[in-house]
């Protein structure tokens, strides 16, 4: 395998710094771990850089043929280094899914005759190689205009006018190459009535025969995602046709990364028209001051309950009371415990104030007071769930299926929300992003589908659990989530029938609200 070659120049150290992270994310879909996607990466960084300098060689003696921009040149590198790894018997390194997919007919497209390849890749390479970058900078990596702008040096003010140019200019290469492709008649009559569906504006309503012919021709199909620039579809077009196997969940990737990077910038809680309005930041304030009067109000209503004379002294209650239940456990230090911990920081420990201090009073022993304080002494990992003295000896499936359920009366320690980014014939994706209220040092999300789906390819999570009722777990890389902060990640799944929403989340074992 070839070394990842040192720079040698400001390009190559240009090449590196644009292309690196989008590289190394693609491969790390592409293997079976992370060492193996760090040398697909590498070799494919080097093939990358390879066929660059040939084109700039080429270029200088008077020979421009077109090529893509550098970032999907480098995954279709990746694509490559790929295939040369799976004909050199070091397959079993990369995602089985991806072997399955190389050895079938729709890798073949990628690298057979020209014009039987994905409309969406000739389209990009028609184009001029930076109104290429921009198109795939906006549309793929999900980059705002004033970053595109100064990576592209262009004029910020003009970046959108600029945009559109390019989009419809990209559209009428498509249309061209879907033209030029071997059609039969049928798809040659329809190729003619998409494109007057598409270019209208407002775009009309799509013919019932027209879609039930793009549900089974893959050529038409994929000239509709690249025709219709205002329906949300031109980005997975784009990805699933220059890429291949991976576009979409890649794209997904992209666009979580994006997001991310726009989230740390942001110093004022203001929206900054791209992704929520408000960061984490100001909601864990606003979660950690809720939780401070919840708090305060809970510890007053103890030391009330705990000086009424039922009985015993009013000392020795109050002595009692606050043995049972010091004020700084009475929910302070919430945000900082994983959702699991709630037996001592939920507001129905109010309740259970109330039952230590009756029981002080009477002579009886607290036992709510008592499980308390053990819960304090022995603490299981935050975010997991906590097993019965029975159970200790007993799997982890065993241990979850026994912890005992949150109380229906409590606020939500976490909400939910369920998107459905793409859907097409038996087949959809979607990203599950959750927003939890306290710190988390490794989480477990389960759901149930009402439809019968069925989970076929996971990222940013691993499944523990298929069927019905699903439950995924933290990556390596994602475990801990601060307090206010989300956890997201995305699946592609079948479907029969019908395809709703799915219901009953939970996190680590405790109900979450959908929003």
């Amino acid at each position: 395998m070839p070394d990842l070659p040192s720079p040698k120049d400001a390009t190559e150290s240009a090449l590196h710094a644009e292309c690196w992270d989008a590289v190394l994310s693609y491969a790390d879909l592409c293997t079976a771990g992370s060492f193996a996607a760090r040398e697909l990466a590498e070799e494919a960084f080097a093939l990358g850089v390879r066929e660059i300098r040939a084109a700039e060689a080429a270029a200088s003696r008077g020979r421009r043929t077109p090529r893509l921009p550098a970032i999907p040149l480098m995954l279709t590198a990746v694509r490559t280094t790929a295939a040369s790894w799976e004909a050199d018997g070091l397959g079993h390194r990369l995602d089985p899914d991806l072997r399955l997919w190389l050895n079938s007919d729709k890798a073949a497209r990628y690298t057979g005759p020209p014009l039987r390849r994905p409309i969406a890749l000739r389209g990009l390479r028609d184009l001029q190689e930076p109104d290429a970058a921009l198109l795939w900078l906006t549309e793929v990596e999900a980059l705002p205009s004033t970053v595109v702008a100064r990576r592209l040096g262009l004029d910020p003010a003009l970046v959108s006018e600029e945009l559109d140019q390019v989009r419809t200019l990209f559209r009428d290469r498509c249309h061209r190459n879907h033209l030029d492709t071997p059609l039969d008649e049928e798809c040659r009559k329809y190729a003619r009535l998409l494109d007057a569906v598409t270019r209208s504006t407002p775009v009309s309503e799509t013919p019932e025969d027209l879609t039930r012919h793009l549900a089974t021709c893959v050529d038409c199909a994929e000239a509709a995602g690249c025709l219709r620039l205002n329906g949300g579809e031109l980005p997975a077009a784009l990805a699933g046709g220059v890429i291949g196997w991976g576009g979409l969940a890649y794209l997904e990737r992209r666009r979580r990364a994006a997001e991310a990077r726009l989230g740390t910038r942001r110093s004022e809680p203001a929206s900054t028209g791209y992704g929520e309005p408000a960061g984490n930041a100001t909601r864990a304030r606003i979660v950690r001051g809720s939780l401070l009067a919840a708090a305060v109000a809970l510890s007053g209503l103890a030391l009330v309950v705990s000086m009424m004379p039922f009985g015993g002294s009013a000392d020795d209650t109050a002595r009692g009371d606050v043995g049972a239940l010091p004020i700084a456990d009475s929910g302070l230090s919430l945000p900082a415990t994983g959702c699991s911990s709630s037996s001592s920081a939920s507001p129905s420990t109010a309740g259970s104030a109330s039952a230590s201090a009756s029981a002080s009073a009477s002579g009886t022993p607290s036992t709510t007071g008592t499980e308390t304080r053990a819960d304090r002494k022995n603490p299981g990992p935050q975010g997991a769930p906590t097993a019965t003295a029975g159970e200790a000896g007993g799997t982890g499936e065993t241990r979850e299926s026994a912890t005992p359920g949150p109380d229906r009366s409590t606020p939500a320690l976490c909400q939910v929300r369920y998107r459905l980014t793409d859907q097409w014939q038996n087949g959809f994706q979607a990203v599950v992003t959750v927003t939890t209220v306290r710190a988390l040092d490794t989480w477990q999300v389960s759901w149930s589908f009402r439809d019968g789906q069925r989970i076929t390819r996971i990222w940013d999570a691993d499944v523990v659990r298929k069927g019905p009722r699903v439950t995924v777990a933290a990556a390596d890389y994602n475990r801990s989530v601060a307090a206010g902060g989300t956890l997201s990640f995305g699946f592609i799944g079948t479907w029969q029938d019908r395809n709703t929403a799915p219901h009953g989340f939970t996190l680590n074992g405790h109900d979450c609200a959908i929003t």
